[in-house]
């Protein structure tokens, strides 16, 4: 009976090692901390924070650099969890950006919740010289490729974008807003590629306003008959390669789960271009 048992014993050890997967080793390049690094600056005598993601290679190789902004009443883990530019992109430095007490828009007219200014001028421009702070320090912590940096964001963070654009233009490669629109900024939007996410059930930012937010990229950015692209996203081509890429769901203001990906690709393919570069990244 002891002999069957033992046979019994090593018969299932021996289907539980064949079943088991092997581990599968990560390559270095894309190994990073399983948490980011919260940081605290100081903007104008308030503490700001934000969470940082950076490779071990930034320090000493040229980075690409994006920032992402969470929605109002959002915060970095959330957008962390949400954006997952970490992890699509890990060659990249992430920073997502904590928002103060905002008064909203569309909801929380009292300002309870954190979110980003909505206009040049407003709020003191606090987020403004919170984003000029971070990029300045990120700068001098690490090797930022300065043709590689983006910017991102989901409703009022992608309005928030929006105005970065405007405000910030020259700083940027490329831009990714979703659930958002910008059509009061105060200056023209310098042409860029932009990879605009809407939704047209949204209850929200109306999908008629991002529609319109749209055309007018296209129009300002000259455009021609948009084509597909990838993952459901359209590109409409324009010659300066400032082209206009969408992707409209049906999932209402919600951020869809497959942005993450696609945004990373549409940053690795937009490059500021220089007089020496064809404006194509290679991570």
């Amino acid at each position: 009976m002891k002999r069957g048992w033992l046979f019994v014993v090593l018969l299932i050890c021996g289907r539980l090692a064949v079943c088991q997967e092997p581990a599968v080793s990560q390559p270095a390049a894309t190994a990073r901390p399983s948490t980011g690094m919260t940081r605290v600056w100081q903007v104008d005598g308030v503490e700001r924070q934000g969470l940082v993601y950076a490779p071990e290679t930034a320090k000493s190789e040229p980075a690409p650099l994006v920032f992402c902004f969470h929605g109002h009443g959002g915060n970095t883990a959330n957008a962390a969890r949400s954006f997952r530019m970490h992890a699509e992109w890990p060659q990249a430095i992430v920073v997502y950006l904590q928002g103060l007490k905002t008064p909203g828009q569309l909801t929380d007219p009292e300002g309870r919740k954190p979110g980003w200014q909505k206009s040049a001028g407003d709020q003191g421009d606090r987020d403004l010289k919170f984003f000029d702070v971070v990029l300045q320090s990120l700068q001098q912590d690490y090797r930022v490729d300065d043709r590689r940096v983006y910017s991102m964001g989901h409703s009022n963070g992608g309005g928030f974008a929006y105005l970065l654009w405007s405000e910030r233009g020259s700083v940027f490669a490329a831009l990714a807003p979703s659930g958002s629109a910008a059509l009061r900024l105060k200056r023209p939007l310098a042409a860029k590629p932009v990879l605009h996410i809407a939704g047209r059930n949204d209850p929200l930012v109306k999908y008629s306003w991002q529609e319109r937010m749209i055309e007018r990229l296209k129009t300002d950015q000259k455009c021609g008959s948009g084509r597909p692209w990838q993952g459901g996203v359209t590109e409409y081509p324009a010659t300066s390669g400032a082209s206009v890429f969408t992707l409209v769901t049906d999932e209402g203001h919600k951020f869809p789960a497959r942005a993450p990906r696609l945004i990373a690709d549409f940053f690795r393919q937009h490059t500021k271009p220089d007089e020496t570069a064809s404006g194509k990244s290679l991570n």
